[in-house]
């Protein structure tokens, strides 16, 4: 695998290194010892599918805090999406900066997201899957989320948002007070 540092501490785009031959290719897309050779650290205990019907449809932004802390490894496996991640590491160079990255079935790229950075995405085609491997349990207790339309962050999503769920619609805007981000003992609110 190629890692690829982004403009955000942390986050990383990986892209396969494929071996071809006339059969087709092969690749390996994770792998315990690249992960540690470039610091990053995924100790796997699920792994997720979304399917999403239409595109336009944006899931998120989401993150969870301690004791649930989640890295994730995304990937789009069916279709394209426009993965967005936004730093709410208190004290990162990158805090409250924002990454968008574009994961294609076609261009088998993943994205690397580190704990405590907000994620969502954009379906850009009909019929988007996303598989993605994550280091915490889902805790409900834990959740954290923030408007994908907020204009504080500023996000260009790149298709007219089409379908939002209802709770991703009741996240908080930041400034207003309602997000709270628990870093070890450490409480930001937001």
């Amino acid at each position: 695998m190629t890692f690829t540092p982004t403009e955000l501490e942390g986050a990383f785009v990986l892209d396969l290194e494929r071996r071809e031959d006339a059969r087709g290719f092969f690749a390996r897309s994770f792998c315990v010892k690249e992960f540690q050779a470039h610091g990053l650290s995924l100790d796997i205990v699920q792994c997720n599918v979304a399917f999403t019907h239409r595109k336009g449809t944006v899931r998120g932004l989401h993150c969870q805090v301690a004791p649930a802390a989640e890295t994730k490894l995304m990937r789009c496996t069916q279709g394209a999406i426009y993965d967005v991640i936004v730093d709410l590491r208190p004290g990162s160079p990158t805090y409250l900066k924002h990454l968008g990255v574009e994961l294609t079935a076609e261009n088998r790229r993943a994205l690397f997201v580190p704990a405590l950075f907000m994620h969502g995405y954009q379906a850009l085609t009909e019929d988007t899957e996303v598989t993605y491997l994550v280091n915490e349990f889902y805790n409900a207790g834990c959740e954290r989320g923030l408007r994908y339309d907020d204009p504080a962050l500023g996000i260009r999503w790149p298709l007219p948002v089409s379908i939002v769920s209802e709770k991703d619609r009741c996240w908080p805007l930041l400034g207003d007070g309602r997000l709270k981000m628990e870093v070890g003992r450490a409480q930001t609110v937001l």
